[in-house]
């Protein structure tokens, strides 16, 4: 007989509500290396990855936690096999299709950031209709990095930043942080308090650079299909283990 895994609903005892991160980001990975190991396609552990990401938003919601954001694609990704690649944007623009009534049920609030004008136009037509249909939700804020490079958004509102200068609008002399986060692809979003990143690698991939200047960061061996509440319960009680001091003592 199979035991079904416990669903905690609610927040652990163990866990101090007044200490939980405000913003989670998570690095998705082990989609592929989940499938293979069952001798399954690769687009398999794609389909499984969105029941795990579509928990653990339900999670954040349940737990308390106001905002998740979520690596979906990465400029880099285009680098994979033609097929998979386009499995993914179809992957994509069915998710939207089929949860946008959910999220609005759930109150949830979604974004994406990240070069979108690169996306297939359905695509985009997709995200555009979903962010302007939950514009006015006040649930958990939910993230997706679609085509999402960090060198390439902080690139991006340098550029920005210098055509003002040049035009005359500002001197250099005021360019400062809150200039630059200004012209970010996260703009109005608060940085994470924690990176959850899944599958053992012990990197960043290129992900909200310089947002995540004092993130906390969790690696887990697990692959990401397989990371469920359980896991994430492990994921903050490590984070409440650990004293952020923000460089100073």
């Amino acid at each position: 007989m199979t035991v079904k895994p416990i669903v905690l609903q609610e927040l652990p005892s163990d866990l101090d509500k007044s200490r939980l991160p405000q913003h989670v980001a998570v690095i998705m990975d082990g989609n592929g290396r989940w499938a293979a190991r069952r001798g399954f396609p690769r687009i398999v552990g794609h389909q499984r990855g969105v029941d795990a990401l579509k928990d653990l938003l339900r999670c954040c919601r349940d737990w308390g936690i106001p905002a998740l954001t979520a690596y979906a694609f990465s400029t880099e990704n285009w680098g994979r096999p033609l097929e998979e690649v386009e499995f993914l944007m179809t992957l994509f623009e069915r998710v939207l299709r089929r949860e946008l009534k959910e999220m609005m049920r759930e109150d949830v609030k979604i974004r994406f950031v990240g070069n979108l004008a690169a996306l297939p136009h359905s695509l985009q037509q997709e995200i555009a209709r979903s962010m302007q249909e939950t514009a006015a939700n006040s649930g958990i804020q939910f993230t997706v990095a679609t085509n999402y490079g960090g060198r390439q958004e902080i690139v991006q509102a340098c550029r920005e930043i210098a055509k003002k200068v040049q035009q005359g609008l500002i001197s250099p002399e005021e360019v400062d942080e809150a200039m630059l986060e200004n012209h970010l692809y996260t703009v109005g979003i608060p940085s994470p308090d924690l990176l959850v990143r899944t599958s053992g690698e012990m990197r960043i991939s290129n992900f909200l650079l310089w947002q995540m200047a004092y993130a906390e960061i969790y690696v887990t061996s697990t692959l990401w299909p397989d990371f469920d509440r359980s896991q994430f319960h492990e994921a903050l009680k490590d984070y409440q283990g650990r004293e952020r001091r923000f460089g100073k003592l």
